[in-house]
């Protein structure tokens, strides 16, 4: 395992570097001479092939703090050492410990576990810490721009949605994991019995499968109809749409606006660079719909999980916009958090959600005692409350899974939760606008 944990944190370094190499390439500013491997700065002595070593490099690098400032190498040096560590501690959590599934075993069984090696495979744990460990390397790259520049660059959130849907149809198991009873008839979603500590009853036995789209209920067997492929389709369109630039003129009326608006839309996704992979995703949508199996469990979970995670934070920008009379949360924020729900799942998305403001309110208390800058980069919260649900995957969905037995019903108070607080807010500003 000491071995195991060496390799990881030194691939966690190189993944760090690749943090840092993608905070300075996307910025808005480009401020790509900082890092190693950008242009050298005009006034600053030739760079060395060691120069890109990740967290040594950073040291060699201080020469240039007459172009750069005195601590500029301090940050990137950081952000590497923490992928590093960090990572490593991941994968002794997640892979050795199995930390994950095995505080679910012990909700079940109401004492805690007998010790046992491997209880799941570990191509299975193995699966999941990749997931993650690619979804942090992309969160803290996002991060980072946010707090810089208070933007979250298609550039980052783009091919990462890419990356989270193929990954979830080529490896289902990396989705969150979930235990449950079933019997044999039941076993529909791949799952991988576990070793019984207990005799259960009714021939029942405990399995660890995927969150699926429809956990912690039954994967429904109805899942290849062509109703499930429309569900999916919609998902996917509904992320096209959101990259597309949306401009709404309402001067001429609003079916006018809306009639231009569709238009704009249209063009954009009959063109490049939409029109690259807008397209071909249906069509690789259709056909793993068509091959079925786990790949399609997969793919379509990682699907609802992009348009319910990202459509949450999508309703509130649009209620508080409309409330507060200006834009209350940035679009990127939006399509973050699509990416974040293609590799988590639309429960966890939820979760984060609600987790996500509790990081920001010490910020905006702050900032609103200091008279400071009243924008606050919500992306950062957003990811630290997505790494708190994957570490503390265990314990968060034996306390919150009862919440999603209602299924399709939980989306629809979600909504209904959005529009009260677009009138709170409209509320709100009437009273400071009136009183304050």
């Amino acid at each position: 395992m000491l071995l195991q944990l060496l390799i990881v944190c030194l691939a966690g370094f190189g993944l760090g570097a690749l943090v840092n190499w993608a905070t300075y390439r996307f910025a808005w500013f480009n401020s790509h001479e900082i890092s190693p491997w950008g242009t050298t700065p005009a006034d600053a002595p030739t760079r060395r092939w060691s120069d890109r070593i990740p967290v040594f490099g950073w040291l060699g690098l201080q020469r240039e703090h007459a172009v750069h400032g005195s601590g500029f190498w301090i940050r990137p040096l950081l952000i590497e050492l923490a992928m590093g560590v960090g990572l490593a501690m991941l994968y002794w959590w997640e892979v050795d410990q199995q930390q994950l599934v095995i505080p679910q075993v012990d909700d079940w069984l109401r004492l805690p576990l007998l010790p046992l090696a491997n209880v799941v495979p570990t191509s299975w744990t193995h699966a999941t810490f990749f997931n993650h460990a690619l979804l942090i390397t992309l969160m803290a790259a996002a991060s980072f721009i946010d707090i810089d520049e208070k933007i979250i660059p298609d550039e980052i959130t783009l091919p990462g949605t890419l990356l989270g849907l193929t990954l979830a149809t080529l490896l289902p198991m990396g989705l969150l994991p979930h235990i449950d009873l079933r019997s044999a008839s039941e076993v529909v979603s791949a799952p991988v019995a576990l070793p019984p500590a207990v005799e259960f009853q009714q021939g029942l036995t405990m399995y660890v499968e995927p969150v699926t789209l429809a956990a912690p209920n039954r994967w429904p067997s109805a899942a290849s109809d062509w109703q499930y492929l429309a569900l999916g389709q919609a998902c996917w369109w509904l992320w096209c749409f959101a990259l597309t630039p949306r401009i709404y003129r309402g001067r001429r009326g609003v079916c006018r606006g809306l009639a231009i608006l569709l238009r704009r839309v249209a063009r954009e996704l009959t063109r490049p660079p939409l029109a690259v992979f807008s397209w071909p995703g249906s069509l690789a949508i259709a056909a793993v719909w068509w091959w079925g199996g786990p790949a399609w469990l997969g793919l379509l979970t990682s699907l609802f999980g992009l348009a319910v995670s990202g459509g949450l934070v999508w309703g509130v920008r649009i209620a508080g916009t409309a409330a507060l009379k200006r834009e209350a949360m940035g679009f990127g924020d939006v399509t973050l958090m699509m990416m974040v729900g293609t590799f988590l799942g639309w429960q966890a998305g939820i979760i984060i959600f609600f987790i996500a403001p509790f990081a920001g309110l010490i910020v905006g208390i702050a900032q609103f005692v200091s008279k400071s800058d009243d924008v606050i980069p919500y992306g950062p919260f957003l990811c630290l409350g997505a790494l708190f649900v994957m570490v503390r995957w265990a314990d968060v969905w034996n306390r919150s899974q009862f919440a999603f037995q209602a299924g399709w019903l939980v989306p629809l108070v979600l909504i209904v939760c959005i529009v009260l607080l677009g009138l709170m807010l409209a509320v709100w500003q009437q009273i400071k606008q009136r009183l304050l």
